[in-house]
């Protein structure tokens, strides 16, 4: 071999390296979250289809009771761990997941996505919310 050979060889290997990690590095959102980030609009589109949806509110009791979304059932992010919770029974039910400004409801919804559940949508807090609220 000469020098020159094993200078491409080099270059062509760390070109296929570097491809390979970009191509990691460049994974979209949802596959590295295990769930889908979407606007409010989009959740509200959502809501309005029939498809066995469920809405998830994952703030406390007193932040539930002063004002949530109609037909929003309450599962905090502090009882979801690495069992699926009993008010979640259907790993592939489409499940829409809110809290009051998005940090817990990306949190529950990563863990919800860890346990298994395929199709959880967080879409972040009730205090952007533009629709009709349950007090």
């Amino acid at each position: 071999m000469t020098k020159e050979s094993i200078k491409h060889g080099v270059l062509l290997l760390l070109l296929v390296l570097a491809t390979v990690l970009l191509t990691a590095c460049n994974k979209s959102s949802e596959e590295k979250l295990g769930y889908t980030q979407i606007s409010q609009a989009e959740a509200k589109e959502m809501m309005a289809k029939n498809d066995g949806h469920v809405i998830v509110d994952v703030r406390r009791e007193d932040e539930y009771n002063a004002g949530h979304i109609p037909g929003a059932i309450r599962v905090t992010n502090e009882e979801i761990g690495d069992t699926m919770p009993a008010e979640l029974p259907d790993l592939n039910q489409i499940i829409l997941v809110y809290c009051r400004s998005g940090r817990r409801s990306k949190e529950a919804s990563e863990k919800l996505a860890k346990i298994g559940y395929t199709n959880v949508y967080e879409f972040g807090g009730i205090i952007d919310w533009d629709g009709e609220v349950v007090k």
